[in-house]
Order: C-alpha cells, then sequence, then structure tokens
C-alpha cells in the first residue's frame, strides 16, 4: 500500500535529507541505465552494419 506522497501527490512537507539523497541516486541510476541502452543499442547497430558489409552487395541479388 503507499503512503501519501510516494506516487507523486503533494503532501506539503519538505522531503527528508535521507529522501533527496534517494531521489538524486534514483536520477543518477535512470541516466546511467539509459546511457548504458544507448550504447548497447549503437553495438547492436554496428554488428549489424559489419555483418552486411562483409555479406557484400550481393546479398540481396540471390535466389532465396
Amino acid at each position: 500500500m503507499a503512503k501519501a506522497g510516494e506516487n507523486g501527490e503533494a503532501t506539503g512537507r519538505e522531503p527528508t535529507p535521507a529522501e533527496r539523497e534517494a531521489e538524486a541516486f534514483r536520477k543518477r541510476r535512470r541516466g546511467r541505465s539509459i546511457a548504458l541502452a544507448v550504447v548497447l543499442a549503437a553495438l547492436v547497430a554496428l554488428f549489424y552494419a559489419v555483418t552486411i558489409v562483409k555479406m557484400g552487395p550481393g546479398v540481396l541479388d540471390r535466389p532465396m
């Protein structure tokens, strides 16, 4: 069960230092996760492109 303030509700009080620190930690972790996802997607695209280039231009012209 959620307490008041956990779902973005206004509680009318200032967050404690521990809550501010936890929120900052979550923001940093989210930023790192997004950066890692971008790097992983770039690596997948690179491997795909290298594979297509190594197969050569004739890969699209061969009979199926």
